[in-house]
């Protein structure tokens, strides 16, 4: 099973292998929660990104070890490149960006990211 992705404008696409899961991070940072990222980590070899390379721009800020990644026309983030500690490739996708997912029905797990 796969599920898709994408930024507003449609410009950036991508796929990720596995099932849309029940339950999302939802972190406190200064990033997410000004932009209402509803997280899940993937493994980077379950991650796609079938269509806008050429349209992603970076930000980092704080430790910098998030790659987050927008779309230059619409920017949306709808997923980021980081590592897990123990240095696994890992991708945050913002499940907001997947239309299949159901937003009402995710078990909310709550991050304190503004203290890290």
């Amino acid at each position: 099973m796969a599920y898709e992705g994408s930024c507003h404008c449609g410009a950036v696409t991508f796929t990720v292998e596995g099932d849309i899961p029940d339950e999302a991070i939802s972190c406190n940072c200064s990033w997410c929660r000004r932009r209402g990222l509803l997280l899940t980590f993937v493994p980077a070899s379950a991650f796609t990104l079938t269509a806008g390379q050429d349209e992603l721009q970076t930000y980092r800020f704080n430790t910098h070890r998030i790659e987050h990644l927008f779309c230059r026309t619409c920017g949306l983030e709808g997923f980021a490149k980081a590592s897990r500690p123990d240095g696994t490739d890992t991708r945050a996708v913002n499940l907001r960006c997947v239309p299949a997912a159901d937003l009402d029905a995710l078990r909310l797990i709550p991050f304190d990211g503004a203290s890290k």
